[in-house]
This record gives structure tokens, sequence and C-alpha cells, in this order.
């Protein structure tokens, strides 16, 4: 690959470092976290995302292993710029086979290269860093970097879900919109059987519901009459197929047989848990023994849509008085097939409501697939053009150059002493033990939040907008993360790994009570969603600085550049293994009892902890002395 750079040009680290590191950071957030969200949108189960999306973290787990193959062949600018290359080309191809019909399956094979591409860039562009610039200047810069790698992730979590629900929205119909308001002297009756309503067929696409102003009598009912409403809306629903069962894929969309391990191991332990602890439906009921009285909203498509074509339509409450609510029929699919019969709204009034007040509800529809693909060629046109800038605008370091005179032999054994040196460190196992349960709750947490975020009520979610969850997590969420990260180095530079363990323990394990706040009390308040996020990410953002300072503790020594890469080989199994079984469990157990499992998982992240040994200077800045 010819260059007009000239070797040893010296070119401006601040014309190359921030755009580095930027692109460093994207795909990994890409693969941690939009895809998931992504996913999500496309119906895909909370368990199969959470367990094939969780295999992701692969490549970073077991980057050690080929780390020393980029140091061998070629140089470390041409690793860069190769794998910019092919995580555009990557992103491109998910941003195709998105429409497809195998898509899961399909776009999770090209994630997992660009996973594989990512990690393999991760290496060469450290370093390259380290090769390009002298001591002085990686210290001005070492700021810098993670600025922009903060930055990427800013951009992933944040403003690519906003562009990606922007485009749910702009792809979609006209918005549906309908009022429920409370009456004292209308009589409310629902007729629990199906009706034909008076359609009109046009030839532009829209929404229409029946009645569009739902009114309901303030008189509370009997708990098995709200059932009977909430059964024969649901059934319908199901029997028409407005609602879809999240998808779950085998591969090559093959029926599997029941295997030995789903047979005895998987079915009957997944029955005892949730037999035994999975959360229960029930309903607020007043002192009368009643609860608040229903109605049904029809929702009906005005034209057939293509064939294969769906309208996902996805109703809320957006003003007026939050005692009304839709308790059932948040989410419906429009298809080839159902377009022309009624999809049931059922809206609740609180038992404790006695005045004639209103609501009024909008539904949103989009093309998600398109959407989706959309954003993720905006991604891989990002990639072009960074590739296209890093071809010219890196250095060509005289040191940067393989390592080819050594044999291979050479290479694999020097790599296996360096390797099994880590594991002959004093208390080797204990370190490990602490690397893979530290953030055991964490990596559960993180791979459900986006769902639960997104998940109707009706199925205990918080049921926000894909722009809603963009702005919580990647604006909100992530300036929180950065500042307790912060906030965790200014404090530990004063005193310490050894006397900050404990309390930054404690603040990466209990703010996950946010969310279980949050799932109990599934509060409305967008605020109240982004205070709750934000503690929660504050705590892991001020915890974790105990967690990266404890790998560089352990890593000191000889070769400690290549043991603190296998101490982030554990950091990621530490989040790839329980990530894998967090959809599984919470589909289970429900939202609600899933939180209070992430709360118990804080006992092993505790427990370890008294067993460390530390020095109690370790982490204190020099010249800094206690007042």
């Amino acid at each position: 690959m010819s260059d007009n750079s000239r070797p040893g040009k010296i070119r401006n680290p601040w014309a190359w470092i921030p755009t580095l590191y930027f692109a460093q950071g994207l795909p990994y957030v890409v693969a941690m976290t939009v895809v998931v969200i992504m996913y999500k949108r496309l119906g895909i189960s909370n368990a199969d995302i959470t367990l094939y999306t969780s295999w992701l973290y692969l490549p970073w787990v077991i980057k050690p292993f080929w780390s020393p193959f980029v140091d061998m062949l070629k140089t470390k600018r041409w690793w860069i710029v190769t794998m910019q290359l092919l995580i555009g080309a990557g992103l491109a191809g998910v941003a195709f086979l998105i429409p497809m019909p195998f898509f899961f399956q399909t776009t999770l094979a090209v994630l997992w290269l660009i996973a594989f591409s990512s990690a393999t860039h991760d290496i060469a562009a450290d370093g390259f860093y380290m090769l390009a610039l002298d001591s002085g200047q990686q210290s001005f810069f070492v700021g810098i970097r993670s600025t922009f790698y903060r930055l990427a992730m800013i951009t992933g979590q944040g403003l690519l879900i906003i562009i990606a629900g922007s485009l749910e929205s702009f792809t979609g119909l006209q918005p549906l919109q309908f009022t429920a308001q409370s009456s004292i002297t209308s009589r409310t009756e629902v007729v629990l059987n199906p009706r034909n309503f008076n359609v009109p067929i046009t030839s532009e696409m829209t929404f229409m519901a029946f009645p569009s102003n739902l009114v309901i009598n303030v008189n509370n009912i009997s708990v098995d009459s709200l059932k009977k409403i909430k059964t024969f809306a649901l059934e319908q629903n199901r029997i028409n197929g407005f609602i879809v069962n999240e998808e779950s894929y085998s591969p090559g969309g093959v029926e599997k047989s029941e295997s030995w391990w789903t047979k005895h191991v998987s079915h009957p332990l997944g029955h005892f848990i949730k037999s035994n602890f999975g959360q229960k439906g029930g309903e607020t009921i007043g002192g009368n023994g009643k609860v608040g009285n229903a109605g049904l909203v029809a929702v009906c498509l005005t034209k057939q849509p293509g064939p294969g074509d769906n309208v996902v339509l996805n109703s809320r409450f957006v003003e007026g008085d939050k005692s009304i609510s839709i308790i059932s029929g948040e989410r419906f699919v429009f298809t080839h097939e159902n377009w022309d019969k009624p999809a049931l709204v059922v809206v609740q009034l609180d038992y404790k409501l006695r005045d004639q007040v209103s609501s009024e509800f909008k539904g949103i529809s989009g093309n998600l697939r398109l959407a989706w693909s959309i954003t993720f060629f905006i991604l891989a046109a990002f990639f072009t053009v960074i590739f296209t800038y890093h071809r010219f605008a890196l250095p060509r370091p005289v040191s940067d150059h393989s390592t080819e005179t050594h044999s291979t032999a050479d290479i694999f054994s020097e790599f296996g002493k360096t390797f099994s040196s880590f594991f002959q460190k004093k208390n080797a196992g204990l370190a490990i033990t602490f690397l893979l349960l530290y953030r055991l709750g964490e990596a559960m947490l993180v791979k459900m939040s986006p769902p639960f975020l997104l998940d109707p009520r009706e199925l205990g979610g918080l049921g926000l907008t894909t722009g809603q969850v963009g702005l919580v997590y990647g604006t909100v969420g992530v300036i929180s993360l950065t500042i307790g990260g912060i906030v965790g180095g200014i404090a530990a530079s004063r005193k310490g790994l050894k006397y900050w363990i404990w309390p930054m323990a404690l603040c990466i394990t209990f703010p996950h009570l946010s969310y279980l706040y949050l799932s109990w009390f599934t509060p409305e308040s967008f605020l109240l969603i982004n205070i709750a996020v934000a503690i929660e990410l504050f705590g892991y953002g001020f915890g974790f600085t105990a967690y990266m300072l404890f790998m560089i503790y352990f890593a000191d020594g000889q070769h400690k550049t290549a043991h603190y890469a296998i101490c982030t080989g554990f950091m990621a199994l530490g989040m790839m293994l329980p990530g894998m079984a967090a959809g599984w469990l919470q589909e289970l157990l429900g939202y609600n009892h899933f939180f209070i499992w992430v709360m118990i998982c804080a006992i092993p992240t505790l427990a370890i902890i008294p067993f460390l040994k530390i020095d109690k200077e370790y982490g204190i800045k020099k010249g800094v002395t206690e007042g």
C-alpha cells in the first residue's frame, strides 16, 4: 500500500490522535450497545439479543493471543488503515443485510467480523501511539485520546440512536392520535365480540381509531371484569397477528430438535426459576376490592401494505392526566394479511380517579429496517472518510516496522513464556476471580437496560422511543459516566487504591437500585428516568476506577504490557459470560425481579474484596499529602 508520506516525516499529533481514537471507540460501542437497541426494535427476543450479542465480546477476550502477530506482520500503520477499511465495509454489509429475511443471523456474522477488526485496530492504534510519540507527548495526549474515545461513545449511544429514532418517525405514516376521558355520567359498556368498523379504503395509507375519543365511566369494576377485557383484547390481537412473539432464531432458520441440555437442564431450571422467583402480574386494587374501569380502542389501516411489508405502530401517552393509561396494546405489527382487522388497545382509569379528565395518546409508525439500514450506511460512509483521511494523515515513524527478523518459533516461544508468567504471579487466582466478579451485576444490567427502556409498560418496561433512549444513554448517561470516572481518578490519586476499593465497589453495585426503582414504579417523568440512569452510570464510572487501577497494579513488573492485555481479556470475559444469560433470566423473572437479582449479584463482588492484597501506598499521587 503506497503512500505519499515520507518515512520519519513529523506530523502534528493533533492532526491524527483525535480522529484515531474516535474511530477506535465507535465500532466498540456499535457492537456492544447500538446493535442491542437495533435488534430490540426489530423484534428479537431479549434472550437471543443478550446471548448472541454477548459473543461479540469474544474478540476482545482473546485479543492478547493474536497481538504478537500484529507486531510480527506489517506495520502498525498498515494494520490501522486496513482495519478501518474492513470495518467500513462490514458496516455497509450490515446496512445491506438488515432488510433481508434472515437478517439476524447474517448481520451477526458480519458484526463478529467487525468486532474482530475493531479489536485488532485497538492493538495497532495503542502500539502506534507509543511509537509515534515521545514520552512527553504520550503524557500530554493521554487525556485527549480518552476524551475523543468518550466522544465516540456519546456519538454511538446518543447521536446514532437519535438519528435512527428520527428516521423511524420520518419513514412512518401520519401519527395516529386518539383521546380518552373519564366521565361521572356516561355509562361504559365494553362489548367483547369482534366488530366490523367502517374503515374507508384510501389511496394513502393511514391509521384510524374507533372511537377517536373514548369515554370511560369512573365507577370501578371487579378484577375479573378487567381480566376479561384484557384477555379478550390479547387473544384477538394474537389471533389476528398484531402481537408478534419476539423472534427466536436457530442457525439457518431450521427448527431445532430439543437437545439433551435443553430437555434436562435448561427447561427444568427455567421452569423452577420462573415458578419460584418469577414476577407475578397483578392489578392495583382499591379499598373496595375493585380496579379502575377500562375501555377498548380499535385501530385499523386504510390501505393494504405490500407483501412482506410490516408497519409497526407504537402508541404512548402524550399529554393530559396520567390517571388514564394504556395497559395493553402499546405495540402492533400490521401486515399484508391483517391490515383490515381491528387491533385492540386497552385503556384504563386509575381506581382513585373521581373527576372528569382527559388524556391524549399518539401512535408512531416507521419502516424500522429502512431506518436502521440508513443509519448503518451513514456509519459506513464515515469510516470510508476516516480510512481515506488516515491513509494520508498518519505519520510514518521509523520505529514502526514488523519483527520479521524473528522466527515464528521464537515468537510463539516468547509469547508462551510471557503468557505462563502471568498465571505464575502471586495471588493470580484471586486476581482473576476479582476481574471476573467485580462487574457481575453490571454485566447483566448493561445488556438489559436498553430493552427495559424500550419495552412497553405492559411488559414491565418504560416504553421510551428510540430517540429518547439515545438521549438518555448517549448524552446524559455518557456524561455522568465520564464525570464519575474523573471524580474516581481524582479520589484515588489522593488516598490510593486500598483506601478506595470498598467505597468504589459499593458505588458500582448499589446504584443498581435506580433500575429497581424504575421497574417498581415505572415513572412517566422523562426527567426522573434521566436522573435514575445518571445516578447508576455515575456510580459505575466512579467504581470502575478501582477496577482499572487494580489491573495496572497486578500487571506491574516484567512483561507488564502483555500482562495488562491479558487482564483486559479477563475483563471482557467478565462482561461476556453474565451478559449471555441476562436475557434468559429476565424473560423468566420479569424486569422487576431481574433487577432484584442484579442487586443480589453484588454479594460476590463485595465478598472477594477482603481477600485482595493491595499496597496501601499504591495509586497515591506523588507530592499529595493528607490533611
